[in-house]
């Protein structure tokens, strides 16, 4: 949420930034805040006016009655009433048109960084850098779920039959891996001198209106049916809604935080749900960083975040480069994103396997998190993210870079230690079944 002395003082700015996003049908909004504001002060102009008229003849009335004058008295209690039903009519029409502005305000979208390349879609993103060497070996790479099959560690049929699409089984060494792979996360985060935290799976509407806006909560979040709660779609939710309604002092900051959650998602778009593979599911775990900082510090966070997750990747030796996102590909919340794209020698190119987000004090401004100055002054914190991993995606990119010709995986040497000195996932000789 934008602050509104932008529509106050700059509404072209506003409109501009609208028009980068090709989101023209929210012009109208500007113009329309615009309006409702002016009506909103000239409202609360008045009323101070009528609080201080209401004072000043209130004490006369008991000066008129010492006086032995009881029917001017009465006339003046009769218009500190009529003052009163204004007061009250004045503050009826504030609350509406201030619930009328926040609306709004909840979809006029942030603006957007001056290095933003301008796009309508994801298909105009920009590649900024790659990072190792993308190797194509010379035997056919098999689709992820049949690597996984041939290694007995998946069971589809059996999630289709409790859960549906979207939804799996990993189990045996695959089942470890894709733990030992979260696990490495959380440590190489730790590393990094960031505060692990396990949060809260479920949050208040309250929570989810602060930290996303309309369009991503009808396409993403699950609702507990009769409950204001709703399951996380990723950590990121309740890391951030920690914070709402506070004041922090700024000699705290920044806070740098690493948490891991599963994360559940309806996955409403024209993408769908995949039937077979584990690439877009309901359900999935993920290690997430979240920062809360200064506004004069989060461009170094930013550039922070991203460069860990490209550090993890390469610490497996899984090659990846890094896509500037376009004004059109941005949530509305964001000032500027970048996705970490993994490469995967099965189709030939790169795939999404995290996304950087610096949303500016957007998801501050909706949740009330603020910072003291040291001049006592409070004012609106920014607020960033990024993936460090999430499985299953990343455990896709993981198999098509180490699965060998006889269906093998090897196991890179910081994952051993999890995988309890294993240096490879090979072929059961036999399947068992459970």
């Amino acid at each position: 949420m934008i602050d509104i002395k932008l529509i106050r003082e700059n509404r072209d700015l506003v409109k501009e930034n609208i028009k980068k996003k090709f989101q023209d049908e929210k012009l109208v909004l500007v113009d329309e805040v615009y309006e409702m504001d002016k009506e909103y002060r000239a409202s609360k102009t008045k009323g101070d006016e009528i609080r201080a008229t209401r004072n000043k003849i209130s004490k006369e009335i008991g000066m008129l009655m010492k006086q032995g004058k009881k029917d001017e008295a009465e006339q003046v209690k009769q218009k500190v009433k009529d003052l009163d039903a204004e007061q009250i009519a004045l503050e009826e029409k504030e609350a509406n048109l201030e619930k009328e502005i926040r609306q709004r305000m909840l979809v006029i979208p942030n603006i957007i960084d001056e290095t933003v390349p301008i796009g309508k879609d994801d298909s105009e993103n920009v590649e900024i850098e790659r990072f190792g060497e993308p190797v194509v070996p010379e035997y056919e790479i098999p689709y992820h779920v049949d690597i996984i099959t041939k290694l007995d560690g998946c069971d589809l049929d059996s999630s289709g039959r409790t859960s549906g699409n979207g939804f799996y089984y990993l189990k045996g060494d695959i089942a470890r891996l894709h733990s030992s792979i979260l696990a490495y996360a959380r440590d190489f985060m730790i590393n990094r001198g960031f505060t692990y935290f396990i949060p809260p799976f479920m949050i208040h509407g309250s929570v989810v209106e602060g930290v996303m806006s309309f369009k991503e909560m009808e396409n993403m979040m699950y609702k507990i049916e009769g409950e204001d709660l709703y399951l996380i779609g990723t950590s990121e939710h309740s890391m951030v809604g920690r914070f709402i309604n506070q004041i922090l002092d700024e000699d705290d900051m920044p806070y740098t935080m690493t948490s891991y959650s599963p994360c559940f998602r309806k996955e409403v778009g024209s993408h769908g749900i995949e039937e077979r593979g584990l690439y877009r599911v309901h359900q999935f775990e993920k290690q997430e960083m979240v920062v809360i900082c200064k506004p004069e510090d989060s461009k170094y966070w930013y550039d922070q975040l991203w460069k860990n997750t490209v550090d993890f990747f390469r610490s497996l030796d899984i090659p990846v480069r890094t896509l500037e996102c376009c004004s059109g590909d941005l949530a509305d919340l964001k000032v500027k994103s970048c996705d970490v794209e993994a490469w995967s020698p099965r189709q030939k190119k790169y795939f999404e396997v995290g996304s950087c987000s610096n949303l500016g004090d957007a998801q501050a401004r909706r949740l009330g998190i603020r910072i003291r100055g040291k001049d006592k002054k409070n004012y609106f914190a920014h607020t960033l993210n990024n993936t460090v991993v999430a499985p299953p995606r990343m455990l896709i990119a993981f198999l098509e870079n180490n699965v060998n010709e006889d269906g093998s995986v090897n196991i890179p040497a910081p994952l051993q230690p999890y995988m309890g000195g294993q240096k490879k996932i090979t072929i059961p000789e036999t399947r068992k079944k459970f």
